[in-house]
């Protein structure tokens, strides 16, 4: 496994073609729901620009909700610490209520 500080994608299959638009759109539902793993892997995609607009502020988001759920929340601190680096004190401070703000959504 890549360590953190790459901000690395490697979940999108290997021996096919990458579809990173595809895949953050799968992502994004179960991330919606409150799944960690796919919650740090669309932090990832956002900070990176794969398959979505670079955007570190929910990026941010999303790697903070990974920390403070997950029962290894290293990587995802480690990561999230990497984009707040990039980050304005504003774009900082919306992140943190974006996360505070964000409720799990009903599996469709």
């Amino acid at each position: 496994m890549p360590r953190a500080t790459s901000l690395t994608c490697y979940y999108h299959g290997q021996g096919v073609p990458q579809d990173y638009v595809t895949s953050a759109a799968w992502l994004r539902r179960a991330a919606d729901q409150g799944d960690p793993r796919t919650q740090f892997n669309l932090g990832i995609m956002y900070a990176a620009g794969q398959g979505v607009p670079q955007d570190y502020v929910q990026a941010h988001k999303w790697l903070n909700l990974t920390a403070s759920g997950e029962k290894t929340p290293e990587k995802a601190t480690e990561n999230r610490n990497i984009v707040a680096a990039k980050m304005t004190p504003a774009q900082i401070a919306e992140a943190q209520k974006l996360a505070r703000e964000w409720k799990p959504k009903p599996e469709r």
